[in-house]
């Protein structure tokens, strides 16, 4: 939907704000009962992923997928904690989210301070670079030295954006407050507390299985989750029909409706996800758990169908790496030459 269709279309995104106020009470049992159908099965793949190794390295790996399944599912609870979304009480949220963090190697004040500019700056021009997919527009990479051309093109080769990129994010960058290092204690006290916990727990695991047996069951885990988790950022936003703008002409609302995607995944996978596939009603109104996104689309159905993904149309999508500002849509390096 390109700028005129959006300003012909009805109910202004905007206005979904107030359209959507009613969904946002979390259900507090349900929410316990998440996390619970959440981290008992994870942790008991992660059990049986270390019995496997006595059997074979392949089953080991064959159980580590639904495992990084579950990893990532424990990732969107966390998610929806930095939102104050899953309980009543913000400390609760915090709590549980930090809990999460240590599961999830990511330290949850830090991240969801990043997230919260993610949410603010999404599809601005000028405010690009905390917490989202690097995007150069056309111009900005054509007038680049040849050098950066070649590092921004190796920065979107789908081996690094969804294989090294996830590993060094989840591994190493997560373990200090990378872009918030001069803003104060508290970012600081997440990244440290959160690495803490790791190492505790990874020497009560190294004491009770082995540092191989450790790494043999647990890093596949956690490097396929990660690969899970970038994906799913990366097909929320980087689709052709997405939304940018300049500082002048963005809107929050416009850019939460338009610029994040209903990624229409089928149901198991919908489930595992945490339906955070419903990206733009998430991000039209973020305060909503995640478990009533469905009965967002079932009350609204108008909604299904705005910037709608299917699994092979996301596929399609990791060729584009340019904002085309004349076209008003992402393109491809060979789009852009042409």
């Amino acid at each position: 939907m390109n700028t005129t269709e959006r300003q012909a279309d009805p109910i202004r995104a905007r206005k979904w704000v107030k359209i959507l106020a009613p969904y946002r009470t979390p259900d507090q049992p349900r929410s316990i009962l998440e996390i619970a159908v959440t981290v008992l099965p994870f942790i008991g793949l992660w059990a049986g992923a270390w019995a496997a190794l006595s059997v074979s390295y392949g089953l080991t790996l064959l159980i580590a997928v639904p495992a990084a399944g579950f990893l990532a599912r424990i990732f969107m609870i966390q998610h929806d904690c930095g939102h104050g979304a899953f309980f009543n009480r913000r400390s609760v949220n915090d709590w549980v989210g930090r809990m999460l963090g240590v599961v999830t190697m990511t330290p949850y004040d830090v991240w969801r301070r990043a997230h919260a500019i993610h949410h603010a700056s999404s599809g601005n021009l000028a405010r690009r670079g905390v917490g989202d997919i690097t995007t150069l527009t056309v111009r900005e990479y054509e007038a680049l030295p040849r050098w950066r051309r070649l590092a921004y093109r190796l920065y979107r080769q789908p081996l690094v954006m969804f294989g090294l990129g996830p590993a060094y994010l989840f591994l190493l960058q997560n373990r200090l407050p990378i872009g918030f290092m001069r803003d104060g204690w508290r970012v600081w006290a997440s990244a440290m507390a959160t690495n803490a916990a790791i190492a505790l727990a990874a020497a009560g695991l190294v004491w009770l299985m082995g540092a191989g047996p450790l790494l043999m069951v647990h890093g596949p885990i956690i490097l396929l989750a990660a690969s899970i988790g970038v994906w799913l950022f990366y097909v929320q936003h980087q689709f052709e029909e997405t939304f940018w703008a300049d500082q002048g002409t963005w809107k929050l609302q416009d850019a939460a409706l338009y610029g994040s995607s209903h990624y229409d995944l089928p149901a198991p996978l919908r489930w595992i996800t945490a339906n955070i596939g419903i990206h733009h009603v998430h991000h039209l109104s973020s305060r909503i758990p995640y478990y009533r996104l469905p009965a967002v689309l079932r009350a609204h159905p108008e909604l299904a169908n705005i910037r709608r993904l299917t699994l092979a149309q996301s596929v399609k999508g990791v060729r584009l790496a340019l904002w085309d500002e004349e076209r008003g849509r992402l393109v491809s390096f060979r789009q852009a030459r042409a």
